[in-house]
């Protein structure tokens, strides 16, 4: 029979489940309800009792594997399309491996921290296996609901489990810079990319804390004097497509821009004269600075679908296509095989125009880390290795080609070892911090809703905008000051014209 049970200042309800377990009304996350009084207690405690009664698990549905019905479960979603390629990346790359034909009534808490256990001894990251996990609870949540079981294995417990050494399972913190941080740091992204389009990329980033799909999704329309307007985003998917959605959690907004960075971004349209892009048809500020990928665009089966047929990794995949003389014959038979059943196409159209729009990682990898680290990431056969520039014109230009080591001589030192692109949007809002703007004015402009009380009391004026504006200038003016210090011109040409009218305005 339900009962209350008390719990120091409060009580909690307690219930029978139909296989004899004895469970207490939780909320959605799984932490057991608190309740003022016993009478509230018990009621809650006899409804739950009773609906548990009435939902008993069907045994034979019960019996489906856990690959039938989280295949079932995948086709019903109706989410955004990143979210839908995430949500199939953690199936069929984390939890079908593990769980494809288990019975889904089957699967018990212990198999599930078996299963966690495992994946952390593989070397993925924590962050990570909490998100697969999410998506696990996500999955049972609704067998439960359906009456395939009657409870979740997945649900995490409060106070239970090993608590040494949870600081080490945690994320790294943050990396943040400064303002002349995110000077330098363009500066060098510029140089690597070789024009002055990153430049002016980065600079925005840093000082508007602007997400990286907003960026890139950052259409000419939405550019005004003063401001930026965000309203849409771009996100790549797995399959070479540009998909266009709203902003993360609709967080339409408008940005104000200090006078000299909206100079900055008109004149960056001015001079490049964007042209709309095949994927959309509309015109964006920024668009990528390398040759389109012809085979990530085209249509059809890809290197991944053949390595996963021909039960190989893509690295071997690639040696067959390229190097087929250092693969076994057997292998590579069956590699060979695999494409031609799927169709797959070596390559692609060669093409000379540049991609429409920055990928994600490739911006970060061999742009943004770089510039940032001073290495280049390890690419087999090659591991990480210093970025060798020339040490004239300060900061240097870096060297390409064969032999470009050898011809170097210098490398550039660590700006912000750790920073990512994502890091600019934690700088931006460490700054605003720093110049004491209003929570909610940070809010607004980081696309954030605080739904206190205290928050619908707080409204933002025309002074609170000018403060922050002036904030950010004084900060710029600074950084543009250091920056002249270590040399009077730089290489990439926005910033030597910045130094320059810099040289004019102090009358040196």
């Amino acid at each position: 029979m339900a009962y209350a049970e008390k719990r120091g200042d409060y009580w909690r309800a307690r219930y029978w489940l139909p296989t004899g377990k004895l469970a207490t009304v939780s909320d959605t996350s799984g932490a057991a309800i608190r309740f003022r009084t016993r009478r509230e207690a018990e009621r809650a405690a006899n409804d739950a009792e009773a609906r548990a009664r009435r939902s008993r698990v069907d045994p034979v549905a019960g019996r489906m594997h856990f690959g039938d019905y989280v295949s079932r479960w995948y086709a019903v979603q109706d989410l955004a399309a990143s979210t839908m390629q995430n949500y199939r990346r953690h199936i069929e790359e984390h939890l079908l491996p593990t769980f494809e034909a288990v019975p889904v009534a089957d699967i018990v808490a212990a198999d599930v921290a078996a299963w966690e256990k495992s994946e952390r001894a593989a070397g993925y990251a924590e962050a990570s296996i909490k998100t697969w996990r999410g998506t696990l609870h996500l999955v049972l949540a609704d067998a439960v609901e359906e009456g395939l079981r009657d409870y979740n294995p997945a649900t995490r417990r409060r106070g239970r489990g090993k608590r040494a050494g949870r600081s080490r399972r945690r994320g790294p913190e943050k990396v943040v810079t400064s303002a002349l941080g995110v000077l330098l740091l363009a500066e060098r992204v510029a140089l690597l990319s070789g024009r002055d389009d990153e430049f002016v990329a980065v600079v925005l980033l840093g000082f508007t804390g602007m997400r990286w799909g907003e960026l890139v999704g950052l259409e000419t329309q939405f550019v005004r004097p003063g401001e930026v307007r965000v309203e849409w985003q771009l996100y790549e998917l797995d399959t070479g497509v540009w998909h266009r959605c709203p902003p993360k959690d609709d967080s339409h907004r408008t940005i104000d821009l200090p006078d000299w960075l909206g100079a900055m971004v008109s004149e960056h349209v001015a001079r490049t004269r964007p042209r709309p892009c095949a994927c959309h048809g509309l015109t964006y500020v920024f668009g990528g600075h390398r040759p389109a990928n012809g085979a990530g665009r085209a249509e059809g089966p890809r290197l991944v679908d053949v390595s996963r047929r021909a039960g190989v990794s893509t690295g071997t995949v690639s040696n067959v296509l390229n190097r087929p003389d250092t693969v076994l014959e057997a292998t590579r038979v069956r590699v060979l095989t695999a494409a031609s059943d799927l169709g797959y196409v070596h390559g692609g159209a060669p093409t000379g125009e540049l991609a429409p729009h920055w990928r994600r990682t490739g911006f970060a990898t061999w742009l943004f880390q770089p510039a940032a680290t001073g290495w280049y990431p390890r690419a087999a056969p090659r591991d990480p290795r210093p970025v060798p520039v020339l040490g004239e014109p300060w900061p240097g230009v870096p060297v390409r080609g064969r032999g470009a080591a050898g011809r170097a001589d210098a490398c550039w030192l660590p700006i912000a070892a750790g920073l990512t692109p994502h890091g600019l949007r934690h700088t931006h809002k460490t700054v605003m911090e720093e110049l004491a703007v209003p929570g909610k004015l940070q809010d607004e402009r980081m696309g954030h809703e605080d739904g206190s009380v205290q928050s619908r009391y707080v409204h933002i004026t025309a002074a609170m905008r000018r403060a922050l504006l002036d904030g950010l200038t004084e900060l710029w003016v600074a950084a543009l000051d250091e920056r002249r210090a270590m040399a009077p011109g730089s290489p990439v040409a926005v910033l030597d014209r910045l130094l320059a009218e810099r040289v004019k305005e102090v009358g040196e």
